[in-house]
This record gives C-alpha cells, structure tokens and sequence, in this order.
C-alpha cells in the first residue's frame, strides 16, 4: 500500500524525488504520512482538497480488502 500512495503522489508534484511515505502499522489502523517538497503540498490536497481525498478514499477502499483501517496524514 505504501508503494501505492508513492505511486500516485510522484506523479502528482513537480519534485517527485521529494516524496517520502512513512508507514506505520497497528493492530486494525495503518497510518502513512505522505510528505512532498517545499511548494508541492497545494498539488497533492488539490482544489478545495479533492485530490486528497480521492486519494483517502482509494486508499481506504484497497486497506477495506485486507480487513484493515487506513489513515492518509499529509505533511510538507
């Protein structure tokens, strides 16, 4: 799942060698912190945060499947 969430936010900023995603796993809820460069974080939460949470809702959707409770946190 961490590759996913890679996957898509590399192709979503301008320095995508600047992507990081940190994944830390519990007993029922993972958490992956998706940080990007200096000037990107508009480009991955998008207008009025839409692209933020498309990418939440795919990622709960893909974690529902493995009995697993997903969190997005996004940093810069």
């Amino acid at each position: 799942m961490k590759e996913f969430v890679e996957f898509i936010a590399k192709h979503l900023v301008d320095k995508p060698e600047e992507v990081q995603v940190t994944e830390v796993e519990g007993e029922r809820v993972t958490v992956y912190e998706l940080r990007v460069g200096d000037g990107d974080l508009g480009k991955v939460i998008g207008k009025r945060g839409q692209t933020a949470k498309s990418i939440r809702t795919l990622l709960s959707a893909a974690s529902a499947k493995a009995g697993k409770r997903a969190v997005l946190e996004i940093l810069e």
